[in-house]
């Protein structure tokens, strides 16, 4: 039996080991998938040693970015600096650990009905690893962005710089915070959301609850919402593909 899995923290959250382990047994897949909830990034070595027989790996919050040094390489990731995927290469005789973002292809694959002819611009809340796949599909999308931040950057926007203007511009607000995801539903990101207009684009990476505060709130002002479920099962499937390829 194969053995796949998904690294983070905290994974109660997480939709990844029924959604594969429900694959596995409709498709008859000799295969399991299991949770490694590892407090620091740290343990990561200790999967692999009492793990001889996985063949492959999810990676979510927050060692997107810190699990990087553990590999030996990296595929599409490298552009991103994001590694949602890690494919378990025997093939020369030796393992070797490849980094790929799915993330990017899931959102963007998501995201692109949705999209008008005025949404030229987007604002990425958060500045996490997914952040940057959100950016980077955008960008292939033909959509320049803006990270926010609780904390001032260079190129960066603060939640206080977000003015009537700024808001008007920027039409496409892409929430990658875990502002609002289960049990915490009463939480969202801090933008003016009095500004938000039926032109806007909320997209929320969260999927529990099914309409988070971020998507309420901009769904009350007329703004067309989605959450990040189907970003995950695109991301999913494309997670398979690199695996078995």
């Amino acid at each position: 039996m194969k053995k796949f899995g998904l690294i983070g923290y905290p994974l109660k959250h997480s939709f990844s080991k029924q959604y594969f382990n429900d694959k596995f047994s409709a498709e008859s897949i000799d295969a399991c998938y299991v949770n490694f909830e590892i407090p620091t990034i740290a343990e990561f070595k200790n999967i692999l040693s009492d793990n001889k027989d996985l063949c492959g790996l999810n990676v979510t919050i927050p060692y997107k970015e810190q699990i990087i040094p553990y590999l030996d390489g990296l595929a599409n990731a490298k552009e991103i600096g994001a590694v949602n995927v890690i494919k378990f290469d025997r093939s020369k005789g030796k393992l070797r650990l490849i980094g790929y973002n799915s993330d990017i292809i899931g959102f963007q694959e998501s995201i692109e009905p949705l999209l008008k002819e005025h949404h030229t611009k987007a604002l990425i809340l958060g500045t996490g690893g997914a952040s940057k796949a959100v950016f980077h599909g955008l960008k292939n999308l033909n959509i320049s962005s803006k990270f926010v931040s609780r904390t001032k950057k260079e190129d960066y926007l603060t939640y206080e710089e977000l003015t009537p203007e700024v808001m008007a511009e920027y039409t496409v607000i892409v929430n990658t915070t875990p502002l609002g995801m289960y049990p915490v539903v009463d939480k969202a990101p801090d933008i003016p959301y009095n500004l938000i207009t039926e032109k806007h684009l909320l997209y929320d990476l969260l999927y529990n609850p099914d309409t988070t505060l971020f998507m309420q709130k901009g769904k009350a002002q007329g703004a067309t919402v989605k959450n990040g479920l189907e970003m995950l099962l695109l991301q999913a499937f494309h997670a398979w593909t690199i695996w078995n390829s």
